[in-house]
């Protein structure tokens, strides 16, 4: 009968693959992935904006110019399960920049917090809106201004090799 050779040393590679250390190492490196992409959507949001008086809003299709830095402040990256990384924006007004859309207003006054699209209704019951105009119901549609999309974007190839070189690790039985 014949001998395969390296069979043993085959076999301590896959166990090292599919070890629960593995996983760790694995989960860790895409961890750092995903911090790299939540550090450059916050980059590109915060990099030459001006919040206040001076905010300008940007320009339809590049990313939002932070003014209040709720969009900016609520990305945030978390293991959700081994292998499993999610880089998420719980800014109420994150999907809307992302990737556009309409927002019905329902009347009232709105007030616009800079260009990250947070709005405020203050109803027309309120005593604010004794004091401040008064808009009838109506939509109002938002462009896209991307920001997550590039950040992954521009961490694709980077990633992928962080995590290449973890699983070589891995199979030359280094941490």
């Amino acid at each position: 009968m014949a001998r395969i050779r390296g069979a043993k040393e085959h076999a301590a590679r896959l166990r090292r693959l599919t070890s629960p250390e593995a996983a760790n190492v694995l989960t860790q490196a895409l961890f750092t992935v995903g911090q790299n992409v939540q550090t450059d959507a916050q980059i590109s949001i915060t990099t030459g904006a001006v919040s206040g008086n001076n905010h300008k809003p940007s320009a339809p299709g590049t990313p939002p110019n932070n003014d209040s830095g709720t969009l900016a402040n609520n990305i945030e990256t978390i293991i959700a399960g081994p292998l499993h990384v999610q880089v998420t924006s719980n800014a109420p007004h994150a999907a809307i920049q992302e990737f556009g859309g309409t927002i019905n207003h329902p009347g009232g006054t709105a007030y616009f917090i800079g260009d990250d699209g947070l709005a405020v209704f203050v109803p027309d019951s309120s005593i604010l809106s004794t004091y401040l105009p008064r808009t009838k119901p109506h939509t109002i549609t938002l462009p896209e201004r991307p920001y997550m999309r590039p950040a992954v974007a521009k961490n694709r190839k980077p990633g992928i090799e962080l995590v290449r070189n973890a699983v070589n690790k891995l199979l030359k039985g280094r941490k």
